[in-house]
């Protein structure tokens, strides 16, 4: 009897292979989103359609379904690939565009109907079904950037961030349907408002697919697709193209921290804990009422780092702002005694967050030099910019939410009471160089009845804008990377809301058209210097000239370039008393040319006539053998290079 070898099936190009299946296990298949999901094929026999892959570990059966055969149950059972549990089926004559979703037969005998986790575009919401799409081809025409971008240093270039909610920005008026711009629409008008402001990078909230506009896009179902409330991935594509075309980057909002529990999304996927941690204590958070990433196994790593290089290699994005990276690290985040587990140590930290990090990191950072990860992260953790190999965490950045509150809850306080809370403008020096931070002034400080940045000031009309102002310069003199959130930049006066557009209106009234000048030259000023930034994460960058002008509440401080030849002297009076005698130590003698004046009529200023020349006496001040003398108007903000 003549032996013959078992056949072996043969692969195609497109299937789910014993390699994928292997680095899925491991965690390592980086590149995972091109093979799960469904996908446009011809087959073997050139046969059209669809194929499918979804992963359900603890399935008893999964069929898909969808547009493609009336969304019957029974009509493309899906086959089970082992060790990893991965359904696959190709569904001929399946066709881009067509919705579908995955219908779960769970052990217990249930029937789950799940969008895919893996989808690139998804129906309008209120529906939240799939649909197939087509991303292989998209269009790009950015290589100058993309190049350009492999050299760019966040230590080194000027980061001046616009945080914006696309759907409310700008909106259509008079139209029956929310009237949201377009990602190309959006494109091209921020793009020409951006470059007037002179900010150098946009951050995006809410892109990836959500179901509910109220959550801002931080309760995420489907994180491969960019939401379908503004258009295709293909219209997504030309929107970060356009921008990068621009010379403006592009950072996204990314959410690894949790997710919803809405029926179709996640959560309980093959009607087991699929992709959150099994215990309640350590698999939700009580506040939010959402789930939480299972950080320990393999897979659910690497459906999150695969989503993060989707974003930046697929999509060219710039950056990932990390959502509530606190609420990771802390098992006790939000959580009462008795509703959550300690670590094997019996402390408090996530230990599987932190290898997550530095894997992702690592892997994000080492594929995409010149990209940046950002962490949201309000705790002093220690080393959250630091090496992985040292033990950090390997962020390129983080907001500095300690700058944040200090400086808010000094800019709320009456003029006259800001000499009992002087120390709160400075404080922040004593560890502005932990790590490499960004100061935000995020929409988190604009909701929720926190009033808008213009109301949080005292005072009233005048007043309140010219708070606002030195408030500002102050921001944008200090060490660090800058956010500012939409809106801020013309003083609305409104808090924020997602249901609709900002109050451009204001703009026709000369207080607000004011504001936004000055917002617009500190942001060119810093561009143009380099004192501003290229120092930003030394010491030597930064040398107070008085910070301890406690009854005057006036602050003086220079900012050194790294060649030492064009450095700025910023001076900002926190009270509205003039000081006509002001008189300030320098560093050494010579000649200081005044290039930002607040009392300019420009910023709705006095406009009153003034040198912009001013030389230097040998005359001891502030503890500086040199000074001059200049007269700064009550709230004066007087930025001089030298």
């Amino acid at each position: 009897m003549v032996k013959t070898k078992t056949e072996k099936k043969t692969v195609q190009p497109y299937e789910i292979g014993e390699l994928d299946q292997y680095l899925f296990g491991q965690g390592t298949h980086y590149e995972l989103y091109k093979k799960m999901g469904a996908h446009l094929v011809t087959a073997a026999d050139g046969t059209k359609g669809v194929y499918f892959a979804v992963w359900a570990p603890h399935a008893k059966q999964v069929s898909v379904i969808g547009e493609f055969n009336d969304w019957e149950e029974d009509a493309d059972y899906m086959e089970r690939q082992e060790p990893m549990g991965i359904y696959t089926a190709f569904v001929p004559g399946a066709k881009k565009g067509q919705m579908y979703k995955f219908c779960i037969e769970t052990m217990k005998g249930e029937l789950l109907y799940k969008a895919d986790p893996f989808a690139n575009y998804a129906e309008l919401r209120p529906g939240n079904a799939s649909r197939v799409a087509d991303i292989t081809n998209l269009k790009w025409t950015d290589a100058e950037w993309m190049k350009a971008r492999k050299a760019w240093d966040n230590k080194k270039n000027p980061m001046s961030i616009y945080e914006v909610h696309m759907g409310s920005w700008m909106r259509h008026p008079c139209r029956e349907d929310e009237g949201f711009y377009t990602y190309r629409e959006f494109a091209k008008s921020i793009t020409e408002y951006v470059k007037k402001m002179g900010y150098t990078h946009v951050e995006l909230m809410g892109i990836a697919e959500h179901p509910f506009d109220g959550s801002w896009g931080y309760q995420v179902t489907g994180y491969y697709a960019p939401t379908s409330r503004y258009g295709t991935p293909e219209d997504f594509a030309y929107m970060i193209n356009y921008l990068h075309r621009n010379k403006i980057g592009v950072i996204l909002d990314w959410v690894p921290a949790h997710f919803p529990k809405d029926a179709h999304g996640l959560a309980d996927f093959d009607g087991t804990p699929t992709f959150e941690y099994a215990d309640p204590k350590k698999g939700e958070h009580p506040d939010w009422g959402t789930k939480i990433f299972d950080y320990a196994k393999p897979e659910v790593q690497n459906f999150l780092i695969g989503n993060a290089l989707f974003w930046m290699e697929h999509y060219h994005v710039d950056g990932l702002r990390v959502d509530a990276v606190a609420s990771m690290l802390y098992l006790d985040y939000g959580k009462q005694d008795g509703q959550w587990i300690a670590n094997k140590y019996g402390g408090n930290e996530n230990l599987e967050a932190i290898a997550f990090f530095k894997h992702l990191n690592s892997v994000v950072l080492g594929r995409n030099p010149g990209s940046v990860m950002i962490a949201e992260e309000s705790t002093a953790w220690p080393k959250v910019t630091g090496k992985p190999e040292d033990d950090g965490l390997g962020f390129s950045l983080k907001w500095n939410m300690g700058w944040m509150h200090d400086f808010t809850e000094y800019m709320k306080l009456d003029p006259l009471f800001r000499k009992n809370a002087h120390y709160m403008m400075t404080f922040s020096m004593e560890y502005a160089y932990s790590e490499n931070y960004i100061l935000v002034l995020s929409h988190d400080e604009v909701v929720h009845l926190k009033c808008s940045m213009l109301n949080k000031m005292p005072g009233v009309g005048f007043d309140k804008f010219a708070n606002l102002k030195v408030g500002y310069a102050f921001m944008m003199g200090h060490p660090g990377k800058k956010l500012l959130f939409m809106g801020q930049e013309f003083a609305q006066l409104r808090e924020w809301s997602e249901e609709r557009e900002l109050d451009w209106y204001l703009l026709a009234e000369q207080p607000h058209q004011q504001m936004q000048n000055w917002v617009q030259d500190l942001l060119h000023l810093y561009k143009k210097e380099k004192a501003l930034y290229e120092l930003d994460t030394e010491e030597k960058g930064f040398k107070w000239i008085n910070k301890d002008d406690v009854f005057r509440s006036i602050f003086s401080f220079v900012r050194y370039s790294k060649d030492k030849k064009r450095n700025l002297l910023f001076v900002c009076n926190f009270t509205p008393v003039e000081r006509d005698d002001y008189r300030v130590g320098v560093p050494k003698k010579g000649q200081y040319k005044l290039i930002l004046n607040s009392d300019d009529a420009r910023y709705g200023g006095t406009g009153a006539a003034r040198s912009n020349f001013y030389r230097s006496k040998k005359q001891g001040c502030d503890g500086q053998d040199y000074s001059f003398a200049y007269p700064l108007p009550g709230y004066g903000v007087a930025v001089f290079e030298f």
